[in-house]
């Protein structure tokens, strides 16, 4: 009887030990797999945590750099120059005896530049490559390429220039009518040629401070300029003024800047950009005619009819310009004007003063259509005739 109970006393025992040890592994694998399964979990936050920052921190500028960034391009050119001067042992009174003397020297420049198609038309300013000798073109993956000028205009400071490509990333154009004040804006660009540093342009952001500034600088006109305070200096000429969407509403072109060094001029704030509106109707002709024929005449002088002047002529002070000159055998002889008419408005544009009338006679072109209104003994009179190739007599109204 005894062994009975020290038999069943010891089956007991190892079967309360075996169900224990059982307890304590499936503790363990329970233990271990919690522990895998919050490393995932946690893993699996992180993940999501740094992909919802990411997403944060995306926005429509970075979008649009994304977007934009493959289609700019540094420009660097030479460009060949020529002084006259006189001999240094020039004598004034022998001026007609002694032949001037011409030196000719290259200079190197760059600016700023975007593609405007796929098989590699770019755009960027006159005063960039308009008179270069030879242009080489910086993509972003580091390629250099040559670039022929297809066309050029320095009234509007606009240069065509043409890389050999098929399939290369381009911008799209907007529409600089519809743009708002206030609005983001995104500027592409070369400064100071940091292009060269890494084959990436340097991305400036600001909004556009004002809009429609008319000016002339250099003898170029520039008309309904955007005005921004992204940072513009130089080496951005040439590059495109982005909206958030990514569309090309504008050309980087002049800055105000009281920062100058021999590097070039710094951003304080202000800078214009050419609306975009306006250089889309220049780019067909400089494909088809390489120029804008400006070589016309309207044959006639105009001055500003100030107090003084409005005296001299014994007329009333007023806003506008007065013909003071005229050729009678010239298209605006022909066309009815007079001596000592008073010029108010061409093409549906107020004129004030002379700055007023030659920002406007000064971008017209051969064949351009001039609708004039003019006082004459205080009755308002309106007369119309079409700009001649200079030399060219015709009249039309």
């Amino acid at each position: 009887m005894i062994k009975y109970i020290k038999f069943w006393t010891f089956a007991l025992f190892f079967t309360l030990a075996f169900q224990h040890c059982n307890s304590q592994d499936d503790l363990a694998v329970h233990r271990a797999n919690s522990t895998n399964t919050q490393s995932e979990e946690s893993t699996q936050d992180l993940y999501t945590t740094n992909n919802s920052i990411t997403a944060a921190r995306e926005n429509a500028i970075t979008r649009t750099v994304k977007i934009a960034e493959d289609a700019i391009v540094g420009i660097n050119v030479t460009e060949v120059r020529e002084v006259v001067y006189q001999d240094p042992m020039f004598i004034p009174f022998f001026r007609n005896y002694f032949r001037e003397r011409r030196r000719r020297y290259k200079v190197q420049g760059l600016g700023s530049g975007f593609i405007i198609s796929s098989d590699g038309y770019i755009l960027t300013n006159h005063h960039v490559a308009g008179n270069a000798t030879k242009i080489v073109v910086t993509m972003t993956d580091g390629s250099k390429h040559d670039a022929t000028i297809v066309g050029a205009d320095k009234t509007s400071d606009v240069a065509l220039l043409k890389i050999e490509g098929r399939n290369l990333p381009y911008l799209k154009l907007g529409n600089s009518e519809n743009i708002l004040l206030g609005e983001w804006v995104i500027a592409f660009g070369n400064p100071f040629g940091l292009f060269n540093l890494n084959a990436k342009p340097t991305v400036t952001v600001g909004v556009v401070s004002n809009k429609d500034i008319d000016f002339s600088q250099e003898g170029r006109i520039y008309k309904g300029m955007i005005q921004t305070d992204a940072a513009i200096s130089s080496g951005n000429s040439g590059g495109p003024l982005l909206n958030a969407l990514g569309e090309v509403i504008g050309i980087n072109t002049v800055i105000y800047s009281t920062a100058q060094s021999s590097n070039g001029a710094g951003s304080i704030g202000i800078g214009w950009a050419i609306p975009i509106n306006r250089i889309k109707n220049i780019i067909e002709i400089l494909k088809n005619n390489k120029s804008i024929n400006r070589n016309f005449e309207t044959g006639m002088d105009i001055a500003t009819l100030d107090e003084k002047l409005a005296y001299y002529l014994g007329i009333k002070p007023r806003s506008g310009v007065v013909v003071v000159a005229l050729n009678t055998r010239s298209v605006s002889g022909k066309s009815g004007i007079e001596p000592g008419d008073i010029i108010i408005e061409i093409n549906d544009e107020e004129i004030t003063d002379e700055a007023d009338y030659y920002m406007i006679i000064n971008d017209m072109k051969v064949g351009d259509k001039l609708n004039i209104k003019f006082i004459r003994d205080e009755k308002v009179m309106t007369t119309s005739f079409i700009l001649p190739q200079r030399g060219f007599r015709r009249g039309r109204r």
